[in-house]
């Protein structure tokens, strides 16, 4: 069963009426509603919750790219690496400044505390190793940027360089799209930004399929200069993002009535509708009704019927006014 007819099942059963035969007719008999459901939809485009186009943050000649359009990574996983030799030795040796500079400081703390050597000395010794310290640090940092890992899960969506190409920091390499979650972003009125709530869950129609979502924040206002605000909305399971999805807005009006089936209405004069119901006297008579919401073959109207009332089935065509039935 589809979203749609489960839907307008869910609404019919709250009516509460049932089809009995009079004589050659078919009838219902109805119960009056207080308000009614009524379904608004809104749409939006899928989009992956995470999406980053990937540069080096440093210049240098593309050593190797390790995937492609298409492939799955994970976090931390090394997409592509910039030739790495001469950071490498910048590196190796601010490592080898460092560990000298730490033995020459632990050197002369033993002899100052023999009391061989002036203050001034163990404090040149403490800057010395303090400085190359910070170059050693400041080397490993330039050497973890010659490559580019994955900053999540997700699937390469675009690569723009080929191995060998020698860049500057800053320039696309490779574009990753987020594979845990997507949203959705879609507009809505103003006049129903009291229908949701951030933290609730809400009902989107994905393909005809019927998909939770919970309403993760609210952009201040809506761009091009409409009253319309932005609600991101967040899927749990993983969507093919670019697919165009529905939210289902459940909204009840207070507005008495009660559902008749299309087929059971009869267009009168000037517009206005009639629809034709047994007395107690088994007489046909005409009742004037507006319709206020129709959806599907069902909808719902307001006029001069009451409780347990036995609406024809089949309008005008089925019937004569006045008319008793036996």
């Amino acid at each position: 069963m589809n979203f749609k007819k489960t839907k307008l099942i869910t609404a019919l059963l709250s009516c509460n009426f049932f089809i009995s035969n009079i004589g050659a007719l078919e009838v219902l008999e109805i119960k009056m509603l207080d308000e009614y459901v009524i379904t608004r939809e809104f749409p939006g485009k899928l989009i992956p919750a995470e999406q980053s186009k990937l540069a080096f943050e440093i210049p240098g000649k593309i050593n190797s790219i390790n995937v492609d359009i298409g492939d799955e990574v994970i976090l931390g996983e090394e997409l592509a690496a910039l030739d790495g030799r001469e950071s490498l030795a910048q590196l190796n040796q601010s490592k080898a400044k460092y560990e000298l500079a730490s033995q020459v400081l632990a050197r002369y703390q033993d002899l100052r505390a023999n009391g061989h050597i002036s203050i001034q000395d163990l404090d040149k010794a403490q800057s010395d190793q303090i400085v190359a310290k910070s170059q050693y640090d400041f080397y490993k940092v330039k050497y973890e940027q010659t490559r580019l890992l994955a900053p999540f899960n997700g699937v390469i969506q675009n690569r723009f360089l080929d191995t060998g190409s020698v860049i500057n920091a800053g320039i696309h390499v490779l574009e990753i799209l987020g594979s845990n979650n997507v949203e959705a972003r879609i507009s809505i009125p103003s006049n129903y930004m009291d229908k949701v709530q951030i933290g609730n869950e809400y009902e989107f129609d994905v393909r005809g399929a019927s998909v939770k979502a919970k309403l993760e924040r609210l952009a201040p206002m809506s761009t091009g200069g409409s009253n319309n605000r932005l609600a991101i909305f967040r899927f749990k399971t993983f969507l093919n993002p670019g697919s165009i999805v529905k939210l289902k807005l459940n909204l009840t009006e207070k507005t008495k009535g009660t559902w008749v089936p299309i087929k059971s209405l009869s267009q009168s004069e000037q517009g206005i509708w009639a629809i034709y119901t047994i007395d107690d006297q088994q007489t046909v008579v005409r009742d004037l009704v507006d319709i206020i919401y129709f959806e599907d073959e069902y909808a719902y109207v307001s006029g001069t019927l009451k409780d347990g009332d036995l609406v024809i089935l089949g309008g005008a065509q089925k019937i004569i006014e006045g008319k008793i039935i036996k």
